[in-house]
């Protein structure tokens, strides 16, 4: 079952260059669950650095290189290609990815502290 930090490598993943790229699974568990057709997920790349809104990511989380999921991209990608498990994400680190979230959908503390 698909979940909420896990990343998986897809292979001629469309509108992308590459031959395959990992994503990162950004959707709540929940909506997950119902089993939607598509989840939506966070590109990861070689090269980054440059954004707060990019997660490191690396060996720890199942990748061979030094890496960054980039959270200025999401992108819906079909559940039918999430099927190359990669690693994931540790709970200790979803704060680093809302945070990233946050930052790149200009989503401030302010504006959701009534949750």
């Amino acid at each position: 079952m698909l979940r909420r930090g896990q990343l998986y490598r897809v292979r001629r993943p469309a509108g992308d260059a590459r031959r395959e790229r990992v994503y990162l699974i950004v959707s709540r568990d929940d909506f997950l669950e119902v089993r939607y057709s598509t989840a939506v997920c966070v590109p990861v790349y070689t090269a980054g650095g440059f954004s707060e809104a990019e997660l490191p990511l690396g060996p720890s989380e199942g990748l061979k290189h030094a890496s960054f999921g980039r959270c200025d991209e999401l992108i819906s990608v079909p559940r039918s290609k999430l099927t190359d498990y990669v690693g994931a994400l540790p709970a200790d680190r979803e704060h680093e990815l809302n945070r990233a979230l946050a930052i790149a959908l200009d989503i401030h503390p302010e504006d959701i502290e009534d949750l």
